[in-house]
């Protein structure tokens, strides 16, 4: 599994360059900003939410706060797209994300658990270099060697490809994960409407978190990154470091994640265009 997710980060770094990267630096607040609610905020509410229903020493809750501390989702590249954000820099806060992941999940974790529970954190760290950092590097060196050229030869293939490893991570995952399914059958009731919610204020956070920037570009960027999480490898460090049932609530929030990206994207489609509707009234004036 890990070596199929891989070629998905591979994949998806083709479609980034240095150029979209120095947009980061000129405006690092927003990027600064967008990790500290992600990486930071959201895990403390992920480990609230999941105690208070579940109890501190229940794997839904290191799966709930597993699911904070991956790192951003490619896909939210699209829904950035789709709703009149910037793509260059969610496509550059996926990137750096991406290859601070080996600090971030590892601190996460040390932070919210400590020794509660047992887990090789520096094994996770050389993994996440190995999986996630180096084929990041590597997309990024050869966009930039072909000049952007390589992304659209491979992406016919490649992109058909990475959908495929994609599918076969999460085939393997619930393969993994049906042994515990009678197991689950209380828990569900419980767990399902707490993965929404998480989900929700993933998506709520980012949003009411760029508010103070004034700026309807930077609003939907950051709280659709903050919203979508890279699900895959998320699946992976659950089923390779936890128990089974660590990797339930990630699981289920692919089926949650997308859907709560469609109701977001018409929400601030609505927001759009009420505020348009506002200045145009107010031209007329």
């Amino acid at each position: 599994m890990p070596y199929l997710f891989a070629v998905v980060t591979l994949t998806m770094a083709l479609g980034c360059g240095i150029r979209q990267l120095q947009l980061v630096v000129r405006r690092p607040l927003p990027m600064l900003w967008t990790l500290v609610i992600a990486h930071l905020v959201l895990p403390l509410v992920a480990f609230a939410l999941g105690t208070a229903v579940f109890g501190s020493d229940s794997p839904y809750v290191i799966g709930l706060v597993l699911f904070t501390i991956i790192p951003l989702g490619v896909s939210s590249v699209i829904w950035v797209g789709l709703s009149g954000g910037s793509i260059p820099l969610m496509l550059s806060l996926v990137v750096v994300d991406s290859a601070l992941s080996p600090l971030v999940v590892s601190s996460g974790i040390h932070m919210l658990f400590g020794t509660g529970i047992t887990v090789d954190t520096t094994h996770i760290m050389v993994d996440l270099l190995i999986i996630v950092v180096l084929p990041t590097i590597v997309g990024v060196i050869l966009h930039e060697i072909s000049k952007g050229k390589l992304n659209e030869v491979v992406k016919p293939v490649g992109g058909p490809i990475s959908k495929l490893c994609f599918t076969a991570v999460v085939a393997l995952n619930a393969a993994a994960i049906a042994p515990y399914v009678a197991q689950l059958q209380g828990d569900m009731l419980k767990l399902v409407p707490v993965v929404v919610v998480l989900v929700g204020l993933c998506y709520a956070a980012g949003f009411a978190g760029a508010v103070p920037f004034r700026d309807r570009e930077l609003l939907t960027t950051v709280s659709y990154a903050t919203g979508m999480r890279n699900i895959s490898l998320g699946i992976v460090l659950a089923l390779g470091y936890f128990s089974p049932l660590t990797a339930v609530p990630v699981v289920l929030s692919i089926l949650i994640q997308q859907p709560v990206a469609t109701l977001h994207h018409y929400i601030l489609q609505k927001i759009n265009i009420s505020k348009s509707g506002e200045i145009g009234r107010g031209q007329v004036r």
